[in-house]
């Protein structure tokens, strides 16, 4: 019996790995896709904006 409760953790973990994955699988492209891209064309343009606001900053101290 001990090889049971030593097995159930991995086996359960296996199986919730399973469906992580197609769930991941099952929501890229289709609609979700253009909302997804566009959330993260505007993470990148907040950071590359602050980037920038930041080396503006840093030249007009110097």
């Amino acid at each position: 019996m001990d090889y049971v409760s030593a097995l159930l953790p991995p086996v359960v973990m296996a199986v919730f790995f399973i469906g992580l994955i197609r769930v991941i699988v099952k929501t890229q492209g289709g609609t979700a896709k253009t909302k997804e891209d566009a959330a993260v064309d505007a993470a990148i343009a907040r950071a590359e904006s602050a980037r920038q606001t930041s080396a503006n900053t840093a030249q007009t101290d110097a």
